[in-house]
């Protein structure tokens, strides 16, 4: 039996766990090559799924049979109707209720080697108010998911003040490709917030570019000037993983590259599962690449794996 196996036959949380973000709508199509200035092309529709990189995380984290405080706001429209009730056949439920508003919804293009582009628009996630952030409960030793998207966005202020009222938590923040819109005195505080973040090879790239470092020096620097974890994900090549004086490589899974939506939210998902599990930082990264692999190897970004079927497909590998 492999490890992963091992460590899945036991896993459960022993940590609360609260994922705040967005529930939005993916509208996904096949596209031959993304668009070009004044071009006409033909798309072929794939499906909507229901999708946001906080409600991609409540999957797989649902799947994996670890509970958690979804904060994901659901308003009223179309939209949101479509992704009320698609939680609820899962057994998902938001604890955050807009009052008016629909939620948003992009465009993800997929081409034909997999690779997504997205193109958004904002709806009632990226307006959170100060009454849904006061019904929130904490508990102490909490692991608190957040996204660059909603911290890039005009409430990013708000949700860091709250952020820093929290008592002996630790934040997972997934910036994203938002790490390099954020403001320099907003990153200050979100960093003293000594938060783990997890980034993927591009992303990686702007925050070398933004610090002024080679890509390769990025975790050491990372190290020196905030002493927080850096989780930098580099796809099929696996994920390195950066702490204090220690640093550590999680080699990929095998997988058959059909559709890139969600990887990213999925791997957070599954090292957030390890983390909740009281699990070693590399043993919680080995379980986020798995679940990754997983997902790439399925259409649409909320196919997570349950705890069972990865158990089954990692048993004798």
């Amino acid at each position: 039996m492999s490890l992963l196996a091992q460590r899945l036959e036991a896993l459960h949380a022993t940590r609360p766990v609260t994922v705040l973000g967005a529930a939005v709508i993916d509208v996904i199509a096949d596209a031959y090559a993304l668009p070009w200035r004044g071009c006409d092309i033909e798309l072929k529709q794939q499906g909507i799924n229901i999708g946001g990189c906080a409600l991609n995380i409540a999957i797989a984290l649902k799947r994996l049979g670890i509970s958690a405080q979804n904060a994901l706001p659901v308003g009223h429209g179309v939209w949101a109707d479509i992704i009320r009730h698609a939680m609820a056949k899962q057994d998902l439920h938001s604890v955050v209720e807009a009052e008016t508003g629909d939620n948003g919804w992009c465009l993800a293009l997929v081409e034909p080697d997999g690779e997504r582009t997205f193109m958004s628009f904002s709806g009632v996630e990226n307006q959170w108010q100060q009454p849904w952030l006061d019904a929130l409960t904490v508990p102490p030793d909490s692991l608190v998911y957040l996204s660059g998207y909603q911290l890039a966005s005009p409430c990013g202020e708000l949700l860091t003040g709250w952020l820093e009222g929290l008592q002996d938590v630790t934040p997972f923040i997934d910036f994203g490709p938002r790490i390099a819109d954020i403001p320099d005195p907003l990153m200050a505080r979100i960093m003293a917030c000594n938060p783990i973040v997890s980034l993927n090879r591009q992303e990686a790239q702007l925050a070398a570019e933004r610090w002024g470092v080679e890509d390769d020096s990025l975790g050491a620097y990372w190290q020196q000037r905030f002493g927080s974890v850096l989780i930098v994900r580099h796809d099929k090549d696996g994920a390195a993983w950066y702490d204090a004086e220690t640093s550590g490589y999680g080699p990929a899974f095998p997988a058959t590259v059909v559709d890139t939506i969600g990887a990213g939210d999925s791997h957070a998902g599954g090292t957030l599962a390890g983390l909740a599990a009281g699990w070693s930082l590399a043993d919680a990264v080995m379980l986020g690449n798995a679940v990754a692999a997983w997902v790439v190897s399925h259409r649409g970004g909320d196919c997570a794996p349950t705890r069972e079927a990865l158990l089954f497909a990692h048993k004798d590998v």
